[in-house]
């Protein structure tokens, strides 16, 4: 169990919520004596974040993504909506 006053809680309140998060109880204090007025603890388990469709379960890469895209859909991410007139089609 950890103690903190209501200074010290303020000052490094991320250092103690990781600690209640990592299974500590915190006891926060009051006044000269240091009487208990609060209690810092875990909800529940929180589940890591996996940053990334890789790294996300049951994510399938599959060979359609590398394909190329058709012409309509490419002039849309190109931020056209159609062809422009007189112009010529990239070559690749």
């Amino acid at each position: 169990m950890i103690s903190a006053t209501i200074f010290e809680a303020k000052t490094n309140l991320s250092n103690l919520v990781r600690k209640a998060r990592e299974g500590e109880t915190v006891i926060i204090t009051s006044g000269r004596k240091r009487t208990p007025v609060a209690k810092l603890e875990a909800i529940g388990a929180v589940p890591r974040k996996r940053l990334g469709a890789l790294q996300t379960k049951g994510f399938v890469l599959t060979e359609a993504f590398f394909e190329p895209l058709p012409e309509a859909e490419l002039l849309l991410w190109n931020g056209q909506d159609r062809p422009k007139k007189g112009g010529r089609k990239a070559r690749h």
